[in-house]
């Protein structure tokens, strides 16, 4: 099985948690998008473990995990996160695989991040470098892990970047300079601890389709965050859809034989930009309460409202989605009615570019008392809940093969 797991609304739809319970089917899992601005959340032990940049399925001990081509890395995060999962399992590292392809995050591209977040221009970004870094990728000014080994090639491309984004720092934005010998010491002692991980991702992953391995693709944000399908320029720097797998991955998109959508049970957004079911009263509130709605990665409070099914239709449609799993069903048990946002007054479906004027219409259902953290099969959902999934259901026009209801990885209804 080649599956990809994909988001299909603002990101946080809790993609972490459906990787790492599938995981233990699979080979490989593969990142082929994004960095250290994801924040995906998974339960191990009863203890809560993020990651931002290493796949969530490599606690399970039969997975290798690839960091591919088409993300870019933060080597102080890598390590710092390689730390925290030895507490775990101590030969965790040894089933880590970096692309020799994948751009590195420099310290100009967190300070750069920094600063213009600081500005009237500013969008929301988890301030980690992550634009930046894809902006040196496609000025081709960047610089990959696979330079690292190179002494010369690094040195020349570092001097010419520094040369450059410190007249940038200086003249622009009236910051200091940063030092090109202490970075370049810096990254120099990166890769010697990251030198056994590094591989040709490609070949690593095109060998192990071959062989008949599982391999189990890993999105990061979701597809309103895509850079050219989602709510620009209130986006991320990458492409979150299905068809960045085989880019970010060097593989051929064929070998893609399902794709899993995730969505939250209501709807959330972090940052700026526009979002049509967002609820700024009491129902925003109690779902934020409900479901620790705050970033994993930097601690923002998220915007919380209804489920929007046009918003998922077409993220279902960019991605090849048919079947879903609906996360955080749990957070809305107490409600007495649950809105759906089925489409729109003012437009027939879901438009990126016009998101901000959108006017949802909205059905009721009624909602459920009971606490579902414990269920385990459809039979143990009440029968309103089961409602409520079958409402979804109609409006998206997606089968929900799986039903999350709660943190743990166990706390998973097959339906």
């Amino acid at each position: 099985m080649k599956l990809a797991v994909v988001g299909l609304q603002w990101g946080d739809e809790g993609k972490g948690k459906i990787v790492d319970y599938l995981a233990k089917d699979f080979d490989v899992n593969a990142r082929y998008q994004g960095g250290a601005n994801a924040g995906h959340t998974v339960r191990y032990k009863g203890e809560k473990v993020i990651f931002h940049q290493i796949p969530c399925g490599v606690l399970h001990q039969n997975i290798t995990g690839i960091i591919g081509a088409g993300c870019v890395l933060d080597p102080r995060v890598l390590l710092e996160e390689i730390e925290n999962l030895n507490k775990y399992d101590s030969e965790v590292k040894t089933r880590i695989k970096l692309s020799k392809f994948c751009h590195l995050i420099m310290p100009y591209h967190i300070l750069i991040d920094e600063i213009r977040e600081g500005t009237k221009q500013a969008i929301g970004t988890t301030k980690r470098g992550i634009g930046v870094a894809y902006e040196d990728k496609y000025a081709r000014s960047g610089i990959r892990i696979g330079d690292l080994y190179n002494i010369d090639i690094f040195e020349k491309k570092l001097s010419l970047n520094i040369s450059r984004k410190n007249l940038l720092l200086m003249d622009v934005y009236h910051a200091e300079p940063l030092s090109e010998s202490e970075i370049c010491d810096l990254y120099l002692k990166y890769a010697e601890r990251l030198n056994h991980m590094v591989v040709d991702d490609a070949r690593f992953l095109n060998e192990a389709i071959v062989s008949g391995k599982n391999i189990l693709f890993e999105g990061a944000q979701g597809a309103l965050l895509d850079i050219d399908f989602g709510t620009y320029p209130y986006v991320t720097a990458s492409h979150t859809i299905t068809a960045s797998v085989g880019i970010g991955l060097g593989i051929p998109p064929y070998n893609i034989e399902q794709v899993l959508g995730v969505a939250k049970a209501y709807t959330t957004r972090v940052g700026q930009g526009p979002f049509p079911s967002e609820d700024s009263g009491e129902l925003g509130r109690v779902l934020r309460e409900s479901g620790a709605e705050f970033g994993s990665t930097t601690g923002r409070p998220r915007r919380c409202g209804s489920f929007d099914a046009a918003l998922v239709r077409y993220a279902a449609r960019i991605n090849g989605v048919k079947e879903m799993v609906l996360t955080k069903l749990d957070v809305l048990s107490g409600l007495d009615k649950i809105r759906i946002a089925t489409g729109y007054e003012n437009a027939d479906e879901f438009d990126p570019f016009v998101t901000d004027r959108l006017r949802p219409k909205y059905i009721e259902v009624n909602g459920f008392q009971e606490n579902v953290s414990g269920a385990r099969s459809p039979d143990d959902l009440p029968s309103k809940a089961k409602d409520y999934i079958k409402a979804i259901e109609e409006y998206t026009g997606l089968k929900i093969r799986y039903v999350s209801v709660g943190p743990e990885r166990e706390a998973i209804v097959r339906m």
